[in-house]
């Protein structure tokens, strides 16, 4: 049974609190295993983007178990996000919470698929939570500590991304099936690059460990599915900028669409001028 944790301090993520948090999302990730496991029953958002009874399952308990741990701070999923603006913006503090991001990976069967939860404090990302149920792994993140790295049953591992970043020989996120001509223009300014192929927060998982340099991202997203991912990556030493050059923020608008955006290992001033012409 869940315990009332009373927080304080600037990113109010206690030893303790991390746990629990961690404990929610492992419980998500099992409830949408179940699932996974069998057979999947597909229906459709009214913006025609995939929904299952994995994602109600993992939302429903995320939710549940996040007002029982933190009854006084508020929550915004992405199966729950017609919260209005006028009631958001007020707030200090609130979980953001992708319960199942990566629906399509999902459906594929490609494990790449995550449970995301983060908490912000005035438009800023405290700590964040990653995992990846398929293949057992947590990573964790919150800004007094830093961003770590473990399997459900091993030891951890502080991850650090701020390696330098060779531009002669880059690794960039994308996808394995379609590159967009904004994504194609901007590769086209590196003469030796390879494209390392992921879904959901992985991507940026990816980065903080080291295992790929730069996710410039030209489509649409949610403020959902990039803030845990974020959290990690900053964490470990990464930056995640907007299409201004400025650092993702939350809550600080009526929408809830992300502008376009680049997460790099290691901030890289070049990178980013390339990026920024092509917004």
């Amino acid at each position: 049974m869940s315990t009332y944790l009373p927080v304080s301090g600037w990113c109010y993520m206690t030893n303790d609190l991390m746990k629990e948090i961690i404990r929610v999302a492992v419980e998500a990730g099992e409830r949408i295993m179940k699932i996974y496991e069998g057979d999947i029953r597909i229906e459709h958002k009214e913006d025609s983007s995939p929904l299952t009874e994995a994602d109600r399952r993992s939302h429903e308990h995320i939710v549940s178990e996040l007002k029982k741990i933190t009854p006084e701070i508020p929550v915004l999923s992405e199966e729950s996000a017609d919260i209005s603006w006028q009631k958001r913006k007020s707030w200090g503090k609130y979980w953001l919470v992708d319960p199942l991001d990566g629906t399509k990976e999902f459906i594929k069967k490609n494990g790449e698929f995550t449970v995301n939860i983060a908490l912000i404090k005035e438009n800023a990302l405290a700590a964040g939570v990653v995992v990846i149920p398929a293949q057992k792994l947590i990573y964790r993140a919150d800004i007094n500590n830093g961003a770590f790295r473990r399997n459900y049953d091993g030891a951890e591992t502080k991850l650090t991304a701020d390696n330098n970043l060779n531009t002669d020989n880059l690794k960039i996120v994308g996808s394995r099936s379609h590159q967009s001509e904004l994504m194609q223009t901007f590769v086209s300014n590196f003469e030796n690059y390879e494209i390392v192929a992921a879904g959901s927060s992985l991507k940026f998982c990816l980065l903080a460990e080291g295992k790929a340099d730069v996710y410039p991202r030209f489509g649409p997203t949610s403020e959902w599915d990039t803030a845990a991912g974020q959290c990690v990556l900053e964490c470990a030493g990464g930056v995640v900028l907007d299409n201004a050059g400025n650092k993702l923020q939350y809550n600080t608008k009526d929408s809830v669409l992300n502008p376009y955006f680049i997460g790099m290992r290691e901030y890289n001033e070049a990178v980013l001028s390339w990026f920024k012409a092509l917004n």
